[in-house]
């Protein structure tokens, strides 16, 4: 794990989702299929057009392969989109190809539950393709936007 930079040590928040180092650990249980999953209920980010705030939750469920996710690292990437302008679109299915590209998962799912922008929810899903047969599916447990109803 020497290739760990950042956890156990002082690390600040990049100043863009390209700065950010992802970082991976090895699985401690190869060959045994399960899901791991990241919640972000603070997710942030800029309109690229008003520069205005918008905020979601995001969830992450991968099946690890050879390499699992180092949570710090993945923590700091996930801040550094606060600052960043890009559509609800971009950002969810940008934070899961890193992953992808990071660990390479025999299976990974995003969902980003995304507050509204202009009186208007936007949720966002993305998989690499069909969950491994045997693999244990739960709910995101994200609600729907319901308003005030």
């Amino acid at each position: 794990m020497s290739e760990l930079t950042q956890l156990g040590h002082a690390a600040a928040i990049p100043a863009s989702p390209d700065q950010a180092r992802l970082e991976r650990a090895p699985n401690p249980h190869v060959g045994t299929l399960y899901m791991a999953r990241f919640t972000a209920p603070e997710f942030t980010s800029i309109c690229p057009v008003t520069a205005q705030p918008d905020f979601g939750v995001l969830v992450l469920d991968y099946a690890p392969k050879d390499w699992i996710v180092e949570s710090k690292s993945l923590k700091l990437f996930l801040q550094s989109f606060r600052n960043h302008g890009a559509f609800h679109e971009d950002c969810t299915v940008g934070v899961a190809k890193r992953v992808v590209e990071a660990i390479d998962p025999i299976w990974l799912r995003i969902g980003g539950y995304w507050n509204p922008r202009g009186g208007m929810p936007i949720d966002v899903f993305w998989q690499t393709g069909a969950a491994p047969d045997g693999l244990w599916l739960p709910d995101q447990g994200v609600a729907t936007y319901r308003s005030r109803g």
